[in-house]
Parts: structure tokens; sequence; C-alpha cells
């Protein structure tokens, strides 16, 4: 392709990635290092034949000045990203003072806001990606074992979950769950024990919010996995059976490197959709015992305090994650392609 043909093909989608990705980021940033410009208040002296009272305003006047000068507010560099809402380093390095045991340590720096809710987010992402790619390829090579006049159905069936939006079938688990719905209230009868409630328990509550996860999850792993299998060569299957391999040997030495750059591909997918987690911890109510990166950006966004350099400096630290997350997956990509080339 000639290099003037391959510049008009590319400039509308650097375009778009520039007005909606480039752009963007870099307000964000700069949001991020600056905080809003404070009240400045001013004392007039009112006089009455009674006598004289001191009151004090927001002078107005003077604010319209400070964001005519600053509009983008007070600098403060990186001060937001190292206060207690977000990296805490002051408090970090105190706990680790006192705290010279790890084990205690780590707990500890769980009660920070920002840790709380990384601790989290890196437990339900690790969790949850590896067993929907399991059960993902499993439930593949399931149906494709299964008659063709059956298929359509389970497929159906099977996208169902896809298909309920994420915070609406959150809310349904969460009813299900509840002491009155049938899986708290079945859970209450086989523990003979009618005051249990699963929302009551931090660690009840991360495992049923992971359970959703992956139940939310399967069905795109799946079909992506299904359509995969579908051009896998058959005359290396015929061969490998001809040489006497077994189904299990068939999946570790044919289908699984055929399928690994889907694999690849819906890791990467999933790996970036489960860091950013955040319809479940609202629709669960949550937000007690489980809270994301996300979920700290929406609250930060939230309330008559809108605390934007807040939540701005939250989203400069939660695209951080994305980056290291991807890191590696993205250099084997690279490393492959490379050898592959």
């Amino acid at each position: 392709m000639k290099h003037k043909t391959f510049f008009w093909f590319i400039l509308p989608t650097f375009l778009a990635m520039l007005i909606f990705i480039f752009l963007p980021l870099i307000s964000i940033f700069l949001q991020s290092i600056h905080t809003p410009h404070e009240n400045v208040l001013m004392t007039v002296e009112n006089c009455d034949p009674f006598g004289c009272k001191k009151v004090t305003s927001i002078d107005h006047d003077a604010i319209n000045d400070l964001k005519k000068t600053e509009p983008l507010g007070k600098f403060v560099g990186l001060d937001i990203y190292f206060d207690r809402g977000h990296l805490a380093i002051e408090n970090v390095k105190m706990l680790w003072k006192k705290d010279n045991n790890f084990f205690q340590f780590i707990k500890a720096l769980s009660d920070l806001p920002f840790y709380k809710a990384i601790f989290f987010t890196l437990t339900f992402t690790f969790t949850v990606t590896p067993i929907m790619l399991v059960l993902g390829f499993l439930i593949a090579l399931s149906v494709n074992t299964i008659s063709k006049k059956l298929r359509g159905i389970i497929i159906f069936f099977s996208l169902l979950p896809m298909i309920v939006t994420p915070l609406i079938g959150s809310i349904i688990l969460f009813w299900m769950i509840d002491s009155r719905g049938i899986i708290g209230n079945l859970i209450q009868w086989l523990l003979s024990d009618p005051d249990l409630s699963l929302k009551a328990s931090t660690s009840l509550t991360w495992i049923m919010l992971i359970v959703y996860g992956v139940w939310h999850a399967i069905p795109f792993s799946f079909i992506v996995f299904y359509a995969g299998l579908q051009t896998v060569p058959k005359d290396q299957l015929e061969s490998a059976k001809i040489d006497g391999a077994n189904k299990f040997e068939e999946v570790i030495y044919i289908i699984i490197p055929h399928l690994m750059p889907l694999i690849t591909f819906v890791a990467l997918m999933q790996l970036m959709d489960n860091f950013r987690v955040f319809e479940p911890i609202v629709g669960f109510s949550a937000e007690a015992h489980a809270t994301s990166l996300s979920w700290i950006i929406f609250n930060d966004l939230g309330g008559e305090t809108r605390q934007l350099s807040a939540a701005a400096t939250s989203s400069i630290l939660t695209i951080i994650g994305v980056i290291i997350l991807l890191s590696p997956v993205l250099l084997r990509t690279w490393k492959d392609f490379k050898f592959k080339k």
C-alpha cells in the first residue's frame, strides 16, 4: 500500500482516537493536578442605629478573578495522588514502621480506601478471568460435540447472561440471595441458621460478586471459542486419531494451540472489563464490604461535594493499572508476532 493511500485510510481512525481518547486523557490528567479554588471570604461591617455587626460572606468577584487567571484551578502537582484517599504515601510509611509483620501490614493497608479497592479489584480480576476462560472453553467443547439439532437451543440459553445488562443481573441475584430470596432462604434452611445473611459477611459478599462475574462473562468466552472450534483443521484431527491420539491429547496439542490467538484476545478483553468492575457492587449494595477503582470514581463524582480532582486522579491510576495489567500479555503477543514474522 502506498504511503499516501495508507495515510488517508488511517486518518479517520487517528482523528477519532485523538478526539475521543487522547484529548480526554490530557484533560483528565490536567484536572488531577489542579483543585478548585477555595472560597474567598470577606468581612463587612454593617452599622445601624442599634449598633454595628461584622458579616462574613463569599467574595464572588475575587473568585471570578481567580478563575480568569487560573481557569483550571489551583495547581497542586501530584499532591492528590499521594493523599490519604489515593496512594497515601505517608500513611503507608507509618503503617510499615508500625507493623513489621508483612501480613499485619497488608491487613492495615486494606483499611485505606484506595488499597481496599485495589485488593478487591485484583482479587475479582484474577479469579473471574481464569475461571471464565476455562469454563467457557469447556462449554464450547461440549456444545461442539452434541447433535446439531440441539446446538441452536443450547447456544441461545447460554447467551442469556450476556444479554441481561450487568446492573439488572446483579440486582436480580441480590434479591435471590436476600434472606427472603430463594437462594438465601435455601442456605438458611440447609445450615439451620435463620439469622444467616450472605450480605452481612465480607467474604460471602466477595464470593457472590465473583460468582456473578463468572456467570455474566462465560457467554462471551464460550461463543468466541465455539466460533474458533469451527475453524480447527479437520485433517489434523483425523491424522491425530490415526496416530492413536485420544480426545485429551487432541485438545492439548491441536485445539488449544490453534485457539491461542483467541484465548489471548478473550483474556485481554476480560482483564480490562473485570478490572473496571462496577455494576455488581452497586447492584449488590456491597459498598460496605467491597469497593473497586471504578466505584471510587463514581463515589467521588456523586453527592454534593463532587470531588472532580479526586475522581480524575482515580481515573489516571486506573488507566495506569490497566496498562500494567495488560503489559505481560501484550509483550508476549508482540514477541510471538515478531518470532512468526
